[in-house]
């Protein structure tokens, strides 16, 4: 079977339009507000993004924000649930006139068994208030907590529904292993640098 000089051109043109998509981490949903710069990063969740279970600065907004020499403000509560989060999200996030907002929440709303119908609501309420302000929002998928496991695919379906970059399984790995656990339920030092990673490599096309 002979193969046309043009449909070979086609089929690499193909091949290199689909590498320059997985390449620079593109999506194939639109992403809302995906120019709003990045001045104001806030990183907004409970106590994985607080940094319990590390020291000082071993938190992962603070080795992102060294990864990305950009500054990223710290607004993670400890015990927070998504309804706490949404009731201080005017003082802590948008009074900031961020550009992005890293959103972590889902973590004790799981443990203290809320409602996945709750929990997704008052994330949704969260990101359309966050980009209704224009900022660009960076969802963060727990489906590497423990009792998780099943809401993997409503963490994808809100990012794609509201058009936010998203950050898959962050936990994925570390909370099996005593090495990067410092319990049952947050990161060591090391663990926290494993999720700088995952979610810079998702940031850094939108600096």
């Amino acid at each position: 079977m002979k193969i046309s000089r043009n449909s070979l051109l086609v089929v690499v043109l193909l091949v290199v339009c689909l590498a320059i998509f997985v390449g620079r981490k593109y999506y194939w949903y639109p992403i809302t507000n995906k120019d709003a710069g990045a001045d104001v990063i806030v990183a907004f969740g409970d106590s994985l993004t607080y940094g319990t279970g590390a020291g000082r600065g071993q938190d992962w907004p603070s080795l992102v924000s060294e990864k990305c020499n950009c500054r990223i403000v710290n607004k993670g509560v400890p015990g927070d649930t998504s309804s706490d989060a949404l009731a201080r999200l005017d003082r802590d996030v948008l009074a900031l006139d961020p550009q992005i907002v890293i959103v972590g929440l889902g973590g004790n709303d799981i443990l203290q068994r809320t409602t996945p119908e709750t929990m997704f609501g008052n994330l949704r309420t969260i990101i359309d208030r966050v980009q209704d302000s224009g900022a660009m929002v960076v969802l963060l998928g727990l489906n590497g907590f423990p009792l998780a496991s099943s809401l993997g695919g409503e963490y994808k379906a809100l990012a794609r529904e509201t058009g936010s970059v998203y950050v898959p399984n962050i936990l994925g790995g570390i909370l099996t292993s005593a090495k990067l656990r410092a319990d049952q339920v947050h990161p060591n030092a090391e663990g926290y640098k494993i999720i700088a990673d995952r979610v810079y490599d998702k940031l850094e096309p939108h600096l």
